[in-house]
């Protein structure tokens, strides 16, 4: 994949030092990164998946509504944050690598650089429970 925005390359580096599960994505919402507490949640370490594009992401991720409904893709966090330009908060079940399905409290919000770039976006997610 192409030499990133000086700006995610920072945020990833952030990303590394928190605590909390998060990914980040590039503008066409490739996932290029995401986080060690992430790879707990997701199945695989960073290290051994890498980068994913977005036309990988499918078949890699299920993500479904509290009720289990598969989710239209536009309606899926990292779309709205990242299409719409606007950042999103809820609860979603998910499973990631034959991972068992899991409750998550995901916040995903768009990165934007100076003069409105867009460049990506950024998920964070909790899991609430075992399901």
């Amino acid at each position: 994949m192409a030499q990133q925005p000086l700006e995610l390359i920072l945020l990833r580096q952030l990303a590394s030092y928190l605590a909390v599960p998060i990914w980040v994505a590039d503008a066409e919402g490739n996932l290029i990164y995401y986080n060690e507490p992430a790879e707990g949640v997701l199945g695989r370490r960073f290290d051994e998946a890498g980068e994913i594009s977005l036309a990988e992401v499918g078949g890699l991720f299920e993500i479904c509504d509290q009720d289990g409904n598969p989710m239209p893709p536009n309606e899926l966090p990292l779309a709205v944050a990242l299409f719409e330009g606007r950042p999103t908060h809820g609860k979603v079940k998910m499973r990631g690598f034959g991972k068992p399905w899991m409750r998550v409290d995901v916040t995903a919000f768009p990165v934007e650089g100076q003069g409105g770039r867009v460049l990506g976006a950024a998920v964070l997610f909790w899991e609430i429970a075992a399901s």
